[in-house]
């Protein structure tokens, strides 16, 4: 804290106390710092070598399978009604059989569906194995 030692006008008296922050070297040391920092930054980045396998063109990805819940209950696989009972086996002949369980499955539903409706779909889905199932968020026309 600072005095002031003769006043406006060049009148001397007691001295006052003077309350003002001097800010010039709060703003050396912060200018310090920044230069500091930027020298730093570049430094402390860390590059990571990856070896990620090469692309493989001749596999053509499988068309997706999409299951569709509508909101009075009926289950679609693609345009096929199916049920609950026979959803496991209709959604492997539709995915081509073979190991199917192990494949992405999407489903979807209305806007308007029920949720126990929809979550028995998806219930059903992983009760009979398929673990690879997408949820989408879209407008079903």
């Amino acid at each position: 804290m600072g005095s002031r030692l003769s006043g406006a006008g060049g009148h001397t008296g007691a001295a006052h106390q003077n309350a003002d922050i001097n800010v010039t070297p709060f703003v050396d040391i912060m200018l310090v710092l920044l230069i500091i920092f930027m020298v730093a930054a570049p430094l402390a980045t860390v590059s990571l070598k990856l070896d990620l396998p090469p692309p493989v063109a001749d596999v053509a990805p499988a068309d997706p399978v999409y299951i569709t819940v509508r909101d009075n209950g009926a289950v679609f696989i693609a345009d096929r009604e199916t049920s609950l009972a026979t959803l496991a086996a209709d959604t492997c002949a539709a995915l081509g059989g073979g190991d199917c369980r192990s494949e992405r499955v999407f489903v979807r539903a209305e806007p308007d569906t029920r949720y126990d409706q929809f979550m028995g779909v998806m219930n059903g889905l992983y009760g009979s194995g398929f673990t690879q199932v997408g949820l989408l968020n879209e407008d079903i026309d």
